[in-house]
């Protein structure tokens, strides 16, 4: 399994277009992404500009399909305007725990 985790930050007044665009991308992975196991979305307590994707799928290919979607492309085509910087994009593999 492949985890994702996306820190980005938004410019302040922005947070209520960033989640319009956020939850019509939930909805689209929720309906038609099977390969993406998790999809949450997160806001910082310190900092309400500051959101987290924690994502986590199947294998690597789960992980393209997403990634090279229409509705991922649109997603970001959204937000790029409202980003106050770079979003911080990790990746990790699965190692063990409790689901």
């Amino acid at each position: 399994m492949i985890t994702v985790m996306a820190k980005l930050k938004v410019k302040a007044g922005s947070d209520a277009a960033f989640r319009q665009a956020a939850d019509k991308m939930i909805a689209h992975v929720t309906a038609n992404d099977p390969g993406a196991l998790t999809s949450l979305l997160s806001r910082s307590t310190a900092d309400p500009n500051e959101f987290v994707f924690y994502e986590v799928y199947a294998d690597q290919a789960a992980l393209a399909v997403h990634g090279s979607s229409e509705p991922m492309m649109q997603f970001f085509g959204a937000i790029g305007g409202l980003l106050d910087g770079r979003a911080e994009v990790t990746m990790y593999e699965e190692l063990g725990g409790k689901k």
